[in-house]
């Protein structure tokens, strides 16, 4: 399964680049817990101050759940708080609930 969420960040070029440095420095319990709980590849994409991130994981796994989890995993809330500082949303929310899901409206059709 794919999944392509949108979130705004704030539109500072110096908040923006902190944004994007933190990603480059991601810390390892962040990554190994998006692994653990399923998910199995994620990107994250920025045009201006919109960050879209695309998340695969296997048929079956249901990804509210695996969410739930992901946020109760260590340092899961402390990124979460690191990085709210330059994300347009509720400091106090996790990942979930910060991240809209889009809505795909269109798929290229196999020949």
């Amino acid at each position: 399964m794919r999944v392509v969420k949108t979130l705004m960040l704030v539109n500072d070029p110096e908040s923006l680049a902190a944004y994007r440095k933190a990603h480059d420095e991601i810390w390892q319990e962040i990554t190994d817990g998006i692994r653990y709980v399923g998910i199995t590849s994620m990107e994250l994409y920025l045009d201006g101050n919109l960050a879209v991130m695309v998340m695969e994981y296997p048929d079956g796994l249901d990804i509210d759940k695996a969410m739930a989890r992901l946020a109760t995993l260590p340092r899961q809330q402390e990124w979460e708080n690191f990085v709210a500082k330059y994300q347009q949303c509720d400091p106090d929310s996790t990942s979930d609930a910060k991240w809209r899901r889009m809505t795909r409206i269109f798929s290229l059709p196999k020949p």
